[in-house]
């Protein structure tokens, strides 16, 4: 039966992460997860993908307070609430509204990133649907991930990827939001749905992966590993890309609590 080993979020969209035991369901995923976002002065996303060196921007939650720590550099507070313009952000094909966090902190992450930036929060008056393509009949909901509210990725796969590669990875280069044990490596690629008490996750699409998973999440250093071995077994014919962890979207539950050792029961998809 599988149990939850690590509870992730990503405040920031690429920064680093928080690791927590306990953490509160919303319709859009993990409380606070991606809730802030780097756009470039015309709106559209930064990620990894471009500027590596976001790995190294560290982060920490005090209630709704966020603050920024990198080298080099001051951390940076962030006040919560702030009354900032808004402005039209672009992730992917999405357009949405981010809320603008003022000059301060697009000076410190122009300066991290040595391009001018701006940082914005995801405004919940206008929700970002996932793709019904995939929802279905779910009205699912993410902020600024790349497209659906939670990753869950089992400890097992990523196991049997390191039994490949000739160094091991660690589990934060898939950057997942819920990781689980208990089950067998790729299981998440045949589960329907996690469930705990009111809680219900519909696994609803396997995450094609991008060169984040080659960029160390510690020293921001770019290599080959691990997409060059995942896609000797890894391929999705239909997605077009290696496949590695489950994207899932919150189908009951908004409101309550996981944490870490919680059971979840699994209903399987074959």
């Amino acid at each position: 039966m599988a149990h939850i080993s690590g509870l992730i979020i990503y405040p920031v969209k690429g920064c680093g992460g928080i690791a927590l035991e306990v953490a509160r369901l919303t319709p859009t995923g993990l409380a606070y997860d991606r809730h802030w976002m780097v756009v470039h002065p015309d709106g559209r996303f930064v990620t990894q993908r471009e500027f590596p060196r976001l790995a190294l921007v560290g982060t920490k939650l005090d209630g709704s307070r966020l603050t920024l720590a990198a080298a080099g550099q001051e951390p940076l507070t962030i006040e919560p609430g702030r009354d900032g313009a808004r402005m039209h952000v672009q992730v992917w094909g999405d357009r949405c509204i981010g809320i603008d966090e003022g000059d301060a902190a697009a000076a410190w992450f122009s300066r991290h990133l040595q391009q001018p930036v701006r940082l914005v929060r995801f405004d919940p008056a206008k929700p970002r649907p996932s793709d019904p393509d995939y929802a279905r009949d779910l009205p699912a909901f993410s902020e600024f991930s790349d497209g659906f509210a939670i990753l869950v990725i089992s400890e097992a796969s990523l196991a049997d990827l390191n039994t490949r590669l000739a160094t091991p990875l660690p589990m934060n280069r898939f950057r997942p939001n819920i990781v689980i044990a208990g089950v067998e490596a790729f299981d998440e690629d045949r589960m329907e749905t996690l469930t705990a008490d009111a809680i219900e996750l519909r696994l609803v699409k396997s995450c094609t992966r991008c060169q984040v998973t080659t960029t160390d999440q510690v020293t921001a250093q770019v290599s080959e590993e691990p997409l060059a071995t995942l896609a000797s077994f890894r391929m999705h014919a239909q997605l077009g890309g290696v496949a590695f962890g489950q994207n899932a979207v919150v189908a009951n539950g908004a409101g309550h609590t996981l944490r870490v050792g919680q059971t979840l029961d699994e209903v399987w998809n074959f």
